[in-house]
C-alpha cells in the first residue's frame, strides 16, 4: 500500500533578498500560468524563469497546487495594495457597496486572465483537497483583511468574522462559476452584490 504523501511545511523568506527570490518565483509561475496554463507549466519551467534553482523553488513551494495557489493570493495582495491602501472604516459611507465593488472588480481583474485564473482554480481545489496542511483562517487573507476594513464596526467579534468569511467564500464561488461560464459575467456581478447586500447588510 503507498504511504500517503508528507506535506513539507514551505519555508518562510528571511531576508529581502529572500523575499525578492519568492517574488520572482511567483512573477515567474504567474507569467507561464498566463500563458500556458496548469497543465502544460513544470516546476524546472517555473524555476529557470525565475532564475534560481529547483531547490530553491520546492524550498518556497513544496509543490505545483501549492505554488499556484500563492499566485492567486499573491495577485489578490497585488490588486488590494494591501489593506492600508484601501480606505478607513470611518472613511467608509456604504460599507455594503464598497465591499461589493471590491469583490467584482477583483473578479473582473482576475477573469482578464483566464487561463492563470484557471491554473489557481484547478490548483485551489487540488492543494485543499490534499491532505491537510496548517493555513492561516481566511480571515487574516489579504482580501479578508481588506474586508474587515471596509465593514468596520459590524466586524466585532466571531459574527464579524463569520460575516468575512462567508463573504470570502461566495465570491469564490461566484467567480468560479464566471470563470468555467456557469453563469454570465454580468450575473455574476449581481449574485455578488447581492450576497454582499444579504451578509454584509444585515
Amino acid at each position: 500500500m503507498a504511504r500517503p504523501t508528507r506535506i513539507r511545511r514551505p519555508a518562510a523568506p528571511m531576508s529581502s533578498r529572500q523575499t525578492d527570490r519568492r517574488i520572482r518565483i511567483l512573477c515567474a509561475a504567474s507569467d507561464l500560468g498566463t500563458r500556458e496554463g496548469l497543465a502544460t507549466v513544470q516546476m524546472h519551467d517555473v524555476a529557470k524563469e525565475a532564475g534560481v534553482a529547483i531547490a530553491t523553488l520546492y524550498r518556497y513551494f513544496p509543490s505545483k497546487p501549492y505554488l499556484f495557489l500563492s499566485v492567486l493570493e499573491w495577485h489578490i495582495e497585488q490588486f488590494l495594495g494591501g489593506c492600508d491602501g484601501g480606505p478607513a472604516a470611518d472613511e467608509v459611507t456604504d460599507s455594503v457597496t464598497e465591499v461589493a465593488d471590491t469583490l467584482v472588480a477583483l473578479s473582473a481583474r482576475l477573469l482578464d486572465h483566464r487561463l492563470l485564473a484557471s491554473a489557481v482554480a484547478l490548483s485551489s481545489f487540488t492543494e485543499y483537497a490534499s491532505a491537510a496542511r496548517s493555513r492561516i483562517d481566511i480571515v487574516e487573507s489579504a482580501l479578508g483583511q481588506r474586508l474587515l476594513c471596509l465593514l468596520g464596526g459590524c466586524t466585532d467579534g466571531e459574527t464579524g468574522r463569520s460575516r468575512v468569511r462567508l463573504l470570502v467564500y461566495n465570491w469564490w464561488g461566484v467567480f468560479v462559476a464566471m470563470l468555467t461560464e456557469e453563469i454570465s459575467t454580468a450575473q455574476g456581478e449581481a449574485d455578488l452584490r447581492l450576497a454582499a447586500r444579504l451578509i454584509a447588510g444585515s
